[in-house]
């Protein structure tokens, strides 16, 4: 008897294309901010996670594509033969630059490091809108006892929905509503966290750039003046809720752990946990 096999896969096709005057072979399939990166060119990225769709939300990532009349969101625009593209030009540094004076001028910032990396390099300066610029301030909501959400530092990302949907969680706890500057991340008719889907996996926060999703624990820490990053060190270990190996990252300060994370690049989580997982080892440091 004859067994049927797959048939093989077709190889991957090797394309070529220009990324500021530098010929870059890429694997057909990649996108132009994969390919930037295999040639080491730094791209600015907000919205854009590994192990996230991308959205095309900040737009801080785009480039110029030659014949294009728009700039492209490198994070989705695949990569095509021929391409010629400029990731520095003086119409892309613009963009940019106008992107995170928008957002600076409206969101808390203060707790976002790679935002506040990029409004240096590009010479961004939000506070040329004036203190009249309409903002996104909020009070903090404090809800449960797992973490706080702080949408006075929100950049609508969409990278905590994507989380909470199909990427990982498959939850569907939060969405977002409303339009334009009234956008907002919201629980299902506006419920309270606790009385919503939510599972409080915590990936949300796992994947929120600005520090508008937080660790209670840390939320508190940063009040009260404690929280040093400096003095924080961390440690891997695994999980030992269950048979699953997910791969934790313990951040310790003062003898004691003030959050969990995962690896993004581990296999097991690709950097996303249960509640037990990001939430439960605290039980370490019980001494009865």
């Amino acid at each position: 008897m004859i067994v049927p096999h797959a048939p093989a896969e077709a190889p991957a096709r090797t394309l070529e294309l220009t990324i500021d005057g530098k010929t870059v072979a890429v694997t057909e399939g990649m996108t132009l901010l994969e390919a930037c990166r295999k040639a080491a060119i730094e791209t600015p990225t907000l919205c854009y996670l590994e192990n996230l769709t991308p959205v095309n939300a900040c737009r801080v990532c785009v480039v110029e594509v030659e014949g294009s009349r728009v700039l492209v969101p490198s994070c989705a625009r695949k990569a095509e033969a021929g391409m010629v593209v400029k990731t520095d030009s003086e119409r892309v540094r613009h963009s940019r630059k106008m992107v995170l004076e928008f957002l600076g001028s409206s969101v808390d910032l203060s707790t976002a490091p790679d935002a506040q990396r990029y409004i240096a390099q590009y010479d961004a300066d939000p506070s040329r809108y004036g203190a009249d610029a309409e903002t996104v301030a909020q009070p903090v909501k404090v809800d449960n006892e797992l973490y706080v959400r702080d949408y006075s530092k929100c950049i609508a990302c969409y990278k905590c929905v994507e989380a909470c949907g199909t990427d990982a969680q498959n939850t569907f706890a939060i969405a977002m509503a409303g339009r334009g500057f009234g956008a907002h991340i919201s629980t299902e008719f506006e419920v309270p966290l606790p009385d919503s889907a939510c599972v409080y996996c915590g990936n949300c926060i796992g994947v929120c750039p600005t520090g508008a999703l937080m660790f209670r624990s840390e939320h508190e820490m940063r009040e009260s003046g404690s929280w040093n990053e400096k003095e924080q060190t961390t440690t891997d270990t695994i999980c030992s809720y269950c048979g699953v190996g997910c791969t934790l990252t313990l951040h310790v300060q003062d003898n004691s752990i003030v959050k969990v994370t995962s690896p993004i690049e581990n296999g097991v989580t690709s950097g996303h946990l249960c509640v037990k997982g990001r939430f439960g080892a605290a039980y370490v440091q019980n001494t009865e």
